[in-house]
């Protein structure tokens, strides 16, 4: 996961920075560890903001960003996206996230829970649907995705009789993200969060609450807070992106579902996209680069 962005030059002594400030040997964790270890989510949260800071601040050197360009993260990349607009640094996106990820699964093994993937169908439609079968919709991703989130009989029971015109899907996770199932992890993360003091972002920063810009710094982190137990709402992210004037996108590593999500939902709108999966693809952003 993290073996080839560590040939950048000062990776290395940066994550190995972020391992004593999380208490966990991320360099291990991103080059050595077996998948099994990997999908922890107490492992995965902190891997995922790690490697997207890793990339961006490789992008900031090869590439002109505007101080006006948004940011933007989905769920966990939220906090990716705080420490690119300034509201956190680096070290406390990353330290977020470890005990982001370690309480949220604690959390987990308090009931079983589970999520699944709803593809097609009319979005309000599912969403009562959902409902009548006590489950969230967790995530709304747009462009015909809805990730169903709660206890895990009922997950199986939508699994096995999908609404009429959908397709579900049950997913690998460790249980209901999103939803009061995670207040545990909320309240915990929120203790921790007391001694970090954020700062105003310095370009338009989105949140996944509703889709708007924050231009408060201690708003923002409070909405990182409860969006443990909230829906996340990728398709109003979109959106707002969209009433922004957004024309291009570069989706930091692991990427390309977003980009895929954002190719389906602002097709016409954004014609140029870039996803940043491995650092071989940064030679297209320098091409950009170079041709504007």
């Amino acid at each position: 996961m993290l073996t080839p962005w560590l040939e950048l030059a000062g990776a290395r002594e940066t994550v190995a920075r972020w391992s004593e400030r999380t208490g966990l040997d991320l360099l291990r964790l991103g080059t050595e560890a077996d998948a099994e270890e990997i999908q922890d989510t107490a492992n995965t949260q902190p891997l995922i903001v790690a490697l997207s800071l890793l990339a961006y601040d490789r992008v900031a050197k090869i590439a002109s960003v505007p101080s006006d360009s948004p940011v933007a993260g989905h769920s966990v990349g939220e906090l990716t996206a705080a420490a690119i607009a300034g509201v956190l640094s680096p070290e406390d996106a990353v330290a977020l996230a470890a005990v982001r990820g370690a309480e949220m699964a604690k959390a987990c093994a308090l009931e079983p829970t589970s999520m699944a993937a709803i593809m097609l169908g009319d979005p309000e439609q599912i969403v009562a649907w959902l409902a009548d079968h006590g489950l969230a919709a967790a995530n709304r991703n747009g462009a015909g995705q809805i990730v169903a989130s709660g206890a895990a009989d009922a997950i199986a029971r939508i699994v096995a009789d999908p609404l009429e015109g959908t397709k579900v899907r049950a997913l690998k996770v460790a249980g209901a993200f999103h939803t009061s199932y995670m207040a545990p992890a909320e309240d915990a993360l929120r203790a921790y969060a007391k001694d970090i003091t954020p700062a105003d972002p310095t370009r338009p920063l989105l949140s996944n609450a509703d889709g708007t810009v924050v231009t408060s710094g201690a708003e923002y982190l409070e909405r990182l807070l409860t969006q443990v137990t909230s829906p996340v709402r990728w398709d109003l992210t979109m959106d707002g992106l969209a009433s922004l004037g957004v024309t291009g996108t570069v989706e930091l590593p692991p990427a390309g579902t977003l980009t895929g999500l954002i190719k389906r939902q602002l097709k016409g709108i954004v014609t140029t996209t870039i996803a940043l999966k491995t650092p071989a693809e940064l030679a297209k952003l320098e091409a950009q680069e170079d041709a504007e």
